[in-house]
């Protein structure tokens, strides 16, 4: 919750952990490729293409491979990136990866009932599923951060993404699903200053029960927090860098001492309490508590009454709705442009800068994942220059406000082009040069690189003819 990036998550290889293991117990498990230094268990490819037949059925589609050939071709590219990443030194978070075991272990656990059922059904101590696990979490960030180091330093110009374009014959050029351009004004309740105040010193009156000794912090968390990735965790976060963190989170914990709890710290996700719990290198190691400013029914509906008199006026023309969103909207990001909504607001949560990149066309997938639903469902109310009446909802970052909607435009259907959709191909184009690249990297490390693959697969179909030598 309090991260600026996501940090990627294990691969499906990674997770396929329960029933590989169980085989390996019972049967005399065989190594069909090798990779470096890593070897491939015939139990392995079988349990990772059994799950990717499973995946693909779940989404609709299907291969024309062979779901093992195309399994072990996929751990194989793993072994090598994995192998790769060492070689070169690439820097993992192992603080992260012994979190993600853990949490994982847990999820097990609960999933059995006790640890000596987990144990039963795995054929083994806790500990050895605890180690086996965190070889392949390891393995997996190792093999992630090498392929983002290669992909990474891939970036596209103009002309290429032209050349792209016309690359594509008619038939397969992309079809963009209809889009919407909106407008929105926005309220927060007046009273937000009276309720930050009073989050702060509930979280205050929390830093003085913990120092006292009157409470755990683990426990408060437990009870209070709203961070819903470490309030069963006590807080608890994986150690971090603090370019991964909020800015203002960050500048609080590097002035922090081990044991120590920090003052209540104000970010753009809400309001914390941090106690450092320890400090290696450049990782710092912490529990926090989060709470948002809360508001009673009667000060979010006061908001909703504010905007419900903009509607009228608006609707008898007493007043435009760019003139309404210019002296009455919350909304930094879009009042000075009409109340036009942008990506803007995303692009800051992922601390990203390049201004060409903000779009005023929203696709319905974007609903939900980026933009409210609330947003979406007001809309389809909506024909084009009509305006939505007033409706609470909450920000990306979960602060509640009162919001109306004007439907600007809906973009039709149609096929890509360069003049309508030129971000939209540049990001294919640029997906296709980091494909492209990769690939081209991997055939030369493949070449330079110990590989073994038993004779039962070496007349298999694979992508990249390289690993047959």
């Amino acid at each position: 919750m309090i991260f600026r990036k996501a940090i990627g998550t294990a691969a499906l290889a990674l997770l396929c952990f329960g029933a590989s293991a169980q085989k390996r117990q019972v049967m005399l498990d065989k190594v069909v490729a090798v990779v470096g230094g890593s070897s491939i268990l015939s139990s392995e490819v079988d349990e990772y293409a059994r799950q990717l037949v499973q995946q693909r059925r779940q989404e609709g589609y299907t291969s024309d491979r062979d779901p093992r050939n195309e399994a072990l071709e996929m751990l194989m590219t793993q072994k090598l990136l994995y192998n790769q990443g060492q070689i070169d030194s690439v820097s993992v978070n192992d603080g992260a990866i012994l979190a993600a075991v853990e949490e994982q272990v847990q999820r097990m656990i609960e999933q059995e009932g006790s640890i000596p059922k987990l144990e039963a059904k795995q054929h083994m101590p806790v500990f050895t599923i605890r180690e086996m696990m965190r070889q392949r979490f390891e393995e997996q960030e190792y093999a992630n951060e090498m392929q983002r180091t290669v992909t990474g330093k891939v970036t596209i110009i103009p002309g290429e993404v032209e050349r792209y374009y016309k690359s594509l014959s008619r038939d397969s050029l992309p079809v963009i699903a209809e889009q919407y351009v909106y407008a929105q004004i926005t309220k927060f309740p007046k009273s937000m200053t009276e309720a930050k105040q009073r989050t702060r010193e509930r979280l205050l009156d929390m830093r003085e029960r913990v120092i006292s000794g009157n409470a755990r912090f683990e426990n408060l968390a437990r009870m209070y927090s709203v961070d819903p990735g470490t309030m069963m965790r006590g807080g608890e976060m994986p150690p971090s860098r603090l370019a991964e963190l909020d800015s203002s989170f960050g500048a609080a914990l590097e002035k922090m001492r081990p044991g120590q709890i920090s003052e209540v710290v104000e970010s753009q996700f809400g309001f914390h309490i941090i106690q450092l719990l320890d400090k290696q290198g450049d990782y710092y190691h912490f529990r926090h508590i989060l709470l948002k400013p809360t508001y009673t029914v009667e000060e979010q509906t006061a908001s909703l009454t504010t905007l419900d008199s903009l509607v009228r006026l608006i609707r008898s023309d007493s007043v435009t709705f760019e003139r309404a969103a210019l002296e009455h909207s919350d909304d930094k990001g879009s009042k000075m442009n009409g109340g036009v909504v942008s990506n803007s607001d995303i692009m800051s949560y992922y601390n990203a800068s390049n201004p060409k990149m903000t779009v005023t066309k929203f696709l319905r997938e974007d609903f939900g994942h980026f933009k409210s639903l609330d947003d979406y469902n007001a809309l389809m109310k909506l024909k084009p220059g009509e305006i939505s009446e007033a409706f609470l909802t909450e920000d990306m970052l979960g602060n509640k406000m009162a919001k109306i909607v004007k439907l600007v435009e809906i973009i039709p259907t149609h096929q890509a082009s360069l003049e309508e959709d030129y971000l939209r191909l540049e990001e294919m184009a640029l997906a296709a040069k980091q494909e492209r690249v990769f690939r081209e990297w991997l055939s030369k490390k493949i070449d330079g690189m110990y590989v073994y693959i038993d004779p039962e697969f070496r007349n298999g179909e694979f992508e990249n003819k390289h690993w047959v030598k």
